[in-house]
């Protein structure tokens, strides 16, 4: 496990709007306080991304998202309770985030990481984290720790020494999100 003095620096480098190199609940991830538009700024940078390619936010429960998008329907939270995978979920209508988190159709994907680790350093932030894969934007995602380049290791501000050694690969998350007619529809499985 993480020591304390790891996860303190941590949530100061993500309080000062830096960037961090952290695993989730899927693969290794840059993230950033995903309510400060300068640090969402810098995972673009950091990654050479496009900014019409929207982010993905991680938050710690139900009751967070709830604070940042206008309606979470029962069956959403119906799939995120039972769902056995990591799922990110679509939601129409975001609030009290940048711009630049947020897609150009005014959607945002946000996932509960299945992770205890990632949970409880945003509920200790208090706030969601973007997430996003930890390369170059059009190069491959790394599948563990050690296939993450030096492009990426030296641009963060603090990289999480937690779970380094772990050489599972665990795909990204489903993407899932409820059609007017409230059907769900899985964009990725």
């Amino acid at each position: 496990m993480i020591d304390i003095d790891h996860f303190e620096k941590s949530l100061q480098v993500l309080n000062q709007g830096g960037t961090i190199l952290f695993p989730t609940d899927t693969i290794w991830g840059i993230g950033c306080d995903a309510t400060n538009a300068l640090a969402v700024d810098k995972v673009y940078s950091l990654k050479k991304r496009d900014k019409q390619k929207p982010l993905i936010v991680l938050a710690s429960d139900i009751g967070m998202i709830k604070q940042y998008v206008m309606q979470v329907h029962p069956k959403l939270e119906t799939l995120l309770e039972y769902h056995t995978r990591p799922i990110t979920i679509i939601y129409d209508h975001e609030k009290g985030l940048p711009t630049n988190v947020i897609s150009k159709d005014n959607t945002i994907g946000i996932r509960i990481p299945q992770d205890n680790f990632c949970r409880e350093l945003i509920r200790s932030f208090g706030k969601p984290i973007v997430a996003t894969s930890a390369n170059i934007s059009n190069e491959a995602f790394p599948k563990n720790f050690g296939e993450i380049t030096s492009n990426v290791l030296q641009k963060v501000d603090f990289t999480i020494p937690y779970r380094q050694n772990d050489t599972n690969f665990l795909p990204p998350s489903a993407i899932v999100r409820l059609s007017p007619n409230e059907e769900l529809i899985f964009l990725r499985k």
